[in-house]
């Protein structure tokens, strides 16, 4: 269900709360080829169709923030419900990648190995 409306937090907010005394866990949804691409830096990688499967390799706690990244917004919103489901702070990032991108915020590239 990627349509509706979840919880989110926009570019610049989310940046600075990453710089701040307790960041929220940046989990980017999309796939392996698009992370290539850039991420944000320190977010996680789980594709959201492996999310389910995947969430207790997380390791968070209930209520833990979490904020769930994808390209533009569609495959963040099931993910934020899922999270939700499990007991966590989840929101997504308002516009996805492509907002972040367009913020001029810093963008990483993943070291080839890892998810």
């Amino acid at each position: 269900m990627p349509f509706g409306r979840v919880p989110a937090v926009g570019a610049e907010e989310l940046a600075r709360r990453l710089a701040g005394p307790r960041p929220p866990l940046v989990l980017d949804v999309r796939t392996a080829a698009e992370v290539a691409s850039g991420t944000i830096p320190g977010a996680r990688h789980v594709p959201v169709h492996e999310l389910a499967r995947r969430i207790d390799e997380l390791g968070l706690a209930p209520g833990a923030e979490v904020v769930a990244v994808c390209a533009s917004g569609h495959r963040s919103k099931p993910a934020v419900r899922l999270l939700r489901a499990r007991g966590l702070d989840a929101r997504e990032l308002a516009g996805g990648m492509s907002a972040w991108r367009r913020a001029g915020l810093p963008v990483a590239r993943p070291a080839a190995a890892g998810s």
